[in-house]
């Protein structure tokens, strides 16, 4: 009875969690729900301390005779999963239970849903929140935001952030980041979601578009808002270093910001200064902000970007694994495909780009400023980031477009444009750039698929698209990336079955709990009794990204059920449309 009453006392601590952490507003009959899936746990969790996993026992959901690769790395077992409500109740021999539904595992894996590390699923959640381009990889949680967040928000930001969000001619619905979230989840998706703070937003909040340092008092101001962020439930802070306004931050403006994030245990995540000419330089800032804030930190998709680069990477690596060493608490993510995507943009200095896409769209034409454009996009710089050179026009795709006029350029590199035109690459660039309206989303090929292999053997690195969640009946003229739909299956497919570069239990504890544990996810990234049921089961034999850059819009192949918090939302490879995803909230969130 002591044991039984030690399990008791965890189940009901548990659920002290459960109410503070993850239900706060919900329904009655939502809360109901919560009561018998803790009372299944309890039953589950007796059952296991007395060995009577295989007594006769009544779940939700049952998950036979499948091979279990747990998240924690290690071997994997022959067994069975019982669900109770939105929990994991007994895990092992349960041949002798039945449930509501029971799910036949038999030559199939079953494994914690997976975590996307570095998701832009903030505004395609809202368009389409079934999420299917992740769900059909096995992704059951989004960490969503690099730089820019939606929120905190002014009037004018709200107002300005309304078209893209989906709300034209008015303004979005909510002012803080707590809000959005809370917001979301009202609308309802089928992965479950939390996210960082922008630096750029807090920014942007406070100076404007100013490309100023803060005074002491600005600079409080902000980390206020950081502060507020990890209250309201954010994950950390992130920054995007290359891109307007974001790169006019200083050291130490991020330092303050790392540190705000970290006294609720948040994470610092970058888009580093430079991943190019001075990538080293670039880490070695990263490593600077974590030693000096005490914030623990992730570096986002790390890579060596330009071929004259490609040797740096490992310089890169020995630097990161040095500060581990020595004490910095940092991990990296990299997405597995090799182009990475931005908008056009990055291809023209950033000094032009100051006010506004409206007010420097205007200076693309100023025949005064054009010559001196196309001069600086034909020279290599250690200034800015030319993704132009790095990449090289053939290498540079533009995937989509405001004006319809342009929508035949989409998935065409500028080179090939540029011909068409009967224009120069710099040329096409600044017409396209004064004329589509947009900032013009697109893919760069500049990173090498060996150091991309390199980057996979890392057991400190956690994976992320860096995409959006693959929105249907969205974006008519426009070409996703194809990391969006394949990232998670190319390293279950490419690199675990075909190239065996790592195991899939390596696979499995850094897709899952390496990202639940750098974020501080309570009960999330193991198949383990108590966690949330976030659970795939996929056939490891014909897992695989079929998604190219000339058809992105492709599901991955071999997924066959995935449940978040206990709901199917795959079954037999097809999508429920259940929509059970919840916020998540970060370390610093408590309920007001």
């Amino acid at each position: 009875m002591e044991l039984s009453n030690l399990i008791l006392s965890e189940v009901l601590t548990r659920a002290g969690c459960l109410e503070e952490t993850d239900f706060a507003g919900h329904r009655a009959s939502e809360m109901r729900a919560v009561s018998l899936g803790i009372t299944w746990l309890l039953l589950g969790a007796l059952a296991v301390a007395s060995g009577n996993v295989s007594g006769a026992q009544a779940f939700d959901v049952l998950i036979r005779n499948g091979t279990i690769v747990d998240g924690t790395g290690g071997q994997p077992f022959r067994g069975d999963v019982g669900i109770a409500g939105d929990r994991i109740a007994a895990i092992g021999d349960l041949h002798s239970a039945s449930a509501r539904t029971v799910v036949d595992a038999r030559g199939l894996t079953i494994s914690p849903g997976f975590i996307n590390s570095f998701s832009w699923g903030t505004v395609s959640l809202l368009q389409d929140p079934r999420a299917q381009s992740d769900v059909r990889q096995g992704v059951t949680l989004e960490i969503l935001s690099e730089g820019s967040s939606p929120g905190p928000l002014t009037e004018d930001m709200r107002r300005n952030s309304a078209k893209e969000f989906g709300f034209p001619g008015s303004q979005v619905p909510w002012t803080t980041l707590g809000e959005y979230l809370d917001f979301l989840q009202a609308k309802g998706t089928s992965v479950n979601f939390t996210s960082y703070v922008g630096a750029t937003t807090v920014r942007q909040y406070v100076l404007g578009g100013a490309s100023r340092a803060p005074t002491a008092q600005e600079l409080e101001r902000m980390a206020a808002l950081v502060e507020r962020a990890m209250q309201q439930g954010a994950v950390g802070v992130s920054s995007a270093l290359i891109y307007v306004p974001g790169s006019y931050a200083s050291t130490d403006e991020l330092v303050a910001l790392a540190r705000a994030a970290g006294k609720y245990g948040g994470t610092y995540t970058s888009h580093i200064r430079s991943e190019g000419n001075k990538l080293l330089e670039a880490i070695d800032e990263f490593i600077t902000i974590l030693r000096r804030s005490g914030a623990p930190g992730e570096l986002n998709h790390l890579k060596a970007a330009g071929m004259n680069n490609w040797g740096k990477i490992d310089a890169a690596i020995a630097r990161l694994e040095k500060a581990r060493a020595t004490g910095a608490h940092l991990n990296a993510n990299m997405y597995t495909f090799d182009a990475g995507a931005t908008s056009l943009t990055a291809c023209v200095p950033r000094w032009v780009q100051q006010g506004g896409l409206a007010v420097w769209r205007q200076r693309l034409q100023d025949p005064d400023v054009r010559p001196r454009l196309v001069a600086e996009m034909r020279e290599d710089s250690d200034q800015w980031e030319n993704l132009l050179r790095l990449s090289g026009p053939d290498g540079v795709t533009p995937l989509s477009f405001e004006n319809p006029k342009f929508a035949a350029y989409a998935g065409r590199s500028i080179a090939a444009i540029a011909v068409e035109r009967h224009s120069s690459p710099e040329e096409t660039v600044l017409d396209l750039l004064a004329e589509d309206g947009g900032a013009i989303f697109s893919a760069y090929h500049f990173i090498s698929e060996n150091n991309i292999r390199k980057e996979v053997r890392l057991p400190w690195l956690s994976f992320g698209s860096d995409a959006d969640t693959g929105p249907e009946g969205e974006f008519p003229r426009s070409f996703p990336h194809p990391r969006a739909y394949g990232n998670f299956a190319r390293v279950v497919g490419d690199f675990v079955r075909e190239e065996k570069i790592i195991s899939l239990p390596e696979a499995v504890h850094r897709l899952a709990y390496l990202p639940a544990e750098i974020h501080h996810l309570r009960d999330r990234g193991l198949l383990k009794v108590g966690y949330f049921a976030d659970i795939a089961v996929f056939d490891a034999d014909r897992v695989a990204s079929e998604a190219t850059y000339e058809h992105p819009r492709q599901y991955a192949s071999g997924m066959r059920y995935v449940l978040v918090n206990g709901v199917m939302v795959l079954r037999d490879g097809e999508h429920t449309g259940a929509t059970p995803g919840r916020i998540v909230r970060g370390p610093g969130w408590h309920k007001h």
